[in-house]
């Protein structure tokens, strides 16, 4: 999860960083703004609701909500959520091994919420949806 955030959120800041560039070339910088606003405003919206919808997910698992804000704890937490080794936190700092790890705790975290692996894979492909699905609708935590 923190991967695919992480990803479309570089993905918004390329699109915003180069927006302005383009539109430095050919037009003024008030209008370089304009272009690229509604890219951060997409970027801050999209951000803000994965950290709701992760508030709300480890509320739902027994954990503090506030967790989902520490970078580092957040992902201990989510590993006592999907009941795996806390030690893997180390293997999310590993190149290639991580997305591995992150694919096993989104797994198992669908698993704990009763989900299947299709919702899984929902989850990893369309997080913007399944995460809010998980989040707000009536899956029970099973851990």
């Amino acid at each position: 999860m923190r991967v695919r955030v992480g990803i479309i959120t570089a993905l918004v800041a390329v699109l915003s960083v180069s927006g302005i560039a383009f539109a430095q070339n050919r037009a003024s910088g008030t209008e370089a703004l304009l272009f690229s606003l509604p890219f951060m405003v997409l970027g801050i919206a999209l951000a803000i609701l994965m950290i709701v919808c992760q508030w709300k997910i480890f509320e739902k698992a027994g954990q503090p909500g506030w967790a989902c804000l520490i970078p580092i704890y957040n992902l201990i937490v989510m590993f006592q959520i999907a009941k795996k080794p806390e030690w893997w936190v180390i293997l999310c700092f590993v190149p290639f091994v991580n997305i591995v790890i992150s694919f096993i705790m989104i797994f198992a975290i669908a698993e704990k919420f009763g989900k299947s692996g299709g919702f899984a894979i929902g989850m990893i492909l369309l997080p913007y949806i399944f995460f809010p699905v998980l989040a707000f609708g009536d899956s029970r935590y099973t851990g």
